[in-house]
Protein backbone atom coordinates (compact mmCIF):
# COMPACT_ATOMS: atom_id res chain seq x y z
CA UNK A 1 0.00 0.00 0.00
CA UNK A 2 1.37 3.04 -0.83
CA UNK A 3 3.02 5.79 1.94
CA UNK A 4 1.83 9.18 2.22
CA UNK A 5 3.24 12.24 4.08
CA UNK A 6 0.46 14.95 5.02
CA UNK A 7 1.48 18.43 6.26
CA UNK A 8 -0.48 20.76 7.90
CA UNK A 9 -0.74 24.22 9.14
CA UNK A 10 -3.08 26.46 11.08
CA UNK A 11 -4.98 28.76 9.17
CA UNK A 12 -4.69 31.25 12.30
CA UNK A 13 -0.94 31.18 13.75
CA UNK A 14 -2.08 32.94 16.05
CA UNK A 15 -4.34 30.32 17.77
CA UNK A 16 -1.07 28.22 18.80
CA UNK A 17 0.42 31.36 20.23
CA UNK A 18 -2.52 33.00 21.61
CA UNK A 19 -4.77 30.13 22.52
CA UNK A 20 -7.30 28.82 20.41
CA UNK A 21 -11.02 30.05 20.27
CA UNK A 22 -13.48 27.87 22.02
CA UNK A 23 -14.41 26.79 17.87
CA UNK A 24 -11.17 25.90 17.48
CA UNK A 25 -10.49 24.16 20.07
CA UNK A 26 -13.99 21.70 19.33
CA UNK A 27 -12.73 21.45 15.67
CA UNK A 28 -8.56 20.47 16.65
CA UNK A 29 -10.35 18.12 19.05
CA UNK A 30 -12.69 16.80 16.20
CA UNK A 31 -9.05 16.72 14.21
CA UNK A 32 -7.50 14.22 16.90
CA UNK A 33 -10.24 12.04 17.00
CA UNK A 34 -10.68 11.63 13.57
CA UNK A 35 -7.08 10.73 13.17
CA UNK A 36 -7.47 8.15 16.25
CA UNK A 37 -9.83 6.45 14.13
CA UNK A 38 -7.72 6.21 11.02
CA UNK A 39 -4.74 4.94 13.62
CA UNK A 40 -7.53 2.18 14.57
CA UNK A 41 -7.98 1.45 11.12
CA UNK A 42 -4.63 0.51 10.44
CA UNK A 43 -4.17 3.76 7.69
CA UNK A 44 -2.02 6.09 10.30
CA UNK A 45 1.24 5.56 10.89
CA UNK A 46 2.56 8.16 13.36
CA UNK A 47 1.34 12.08 13.33
CA UNK A 48 2.97 14.55 15.38
CA UNK A 49 3.54 18.65 15.50
CA UNK A 50 6.37 20.89 15.69
CA UNK A 51 6.50 22.60 19.27
CA UNK A 52 6.87 26.32 18.23
CA UNK A 53 4.44 28.30 18.10
CA UNK A 54 4.86 30.97 15.11
CA UNK A 55 3.88 31.08 11.64
CA UNK A 56 6.12 28.44 10.49
CA UNK A 57 4.31 25.89 13.04
CA UNK A 58 2.98 22.66 11.18
CA UNK A 59 1.65 19.39 11.86
CA UNK A 60 2.56 15.91 9.77
CA UNK A 61 1.07 12.63 9.93
CA UNK A 62 1.90 9.72 7.43
CA UNK A 63 -0.52 7.37 5.99
CA UNK A 64 -0.72 4.23 4.35
CA UNK A 65 -3.50 4.80 2.00
CA UNK A 66 -4.73 2.97 -0.93
CA UNK A 67 -4.25 5.69 -3.42
CA UNK A 68 -4.44 9.29 -4.47
CA UNK A 69 -7.83 9.29 -4.15
CA UNK A 70 -7.88 7.63 -0.80
CA UNK A 71 -5.72 10.02 0.14
CA UNK A 72 -8.11 12.69 -1.13
CA UNK A 73 -10.93 11.36 0.77
CA UNK A 74 -8.61 11.22 3.64
CA UNK A 75 -7.91 14.89 3.43
CA UNK A 76 -11.32 16.23 2.75
CA UNK A 77 -12.68 13.74 5.64
CA UNK A 78 -10.33 15.89 8.24
CA UNK A 79 -12.33 18.06 10.37
CA UNK A 80 -9.46 20.73 10.78
CA UNK A 81 -8.92 20.49 7.18
CA UNK A 82 -12.74 20.13 6.21
CA UNK A 83 -13.48 23.39 8.68
CA UNK A 84 -10.90 25.46 7.37
CA UNK A 85 -8.53 25.45 11.11
CA UNK A 86 -5.90 24.13 8.61
CA UNK A 87 -4.57 23.63 5.26
CA UNK A 88 -3.25 20.48 3.77
CA UNK A 89 -0.54 19.27 1.62
CA UNK A 90 0.53 15.88 0.71
CA UNK A 91 2.79 13.86 -1.13
CA UNK A 92 3.45 10.21 -1.71
CA UNK A 93 6.27 8.87 0.46
CA UNK A 94 8.98 6.42 1.06
CA UNK A 95 10.04 5.83 4.56
CA UNK A 96 13.98 4.69 4.38
CA UNK A 97 14.79 4.32 7.43
CA UNK A 98 12.36 3.25 10.54
CA UNK A 99 13.35 2.01 13.87
CA UNK A 100 10.17 1.92 16.07
CA UNK A 101 12.27 0.64 18.98
CA UNK A 102 13.75 4.36 19.36
CA UNK A 103 10.45 6.14 19.97
CA UNK A 104 11.00 7.92 23.21
CA UNK A 105 7.37 9.07 23.39
CA UNK A 106 6.32 7.08 25.34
Amino acid sequence: MPTYIYRIQPVRPAMLSDGPTAEEARVASEHFDYLQALMRDGVLILAGRSLNSDYSAFGIAIFEARDDEHMRQITAGDPGVAQKLFRAEWHPFRIALHAPENNQAD
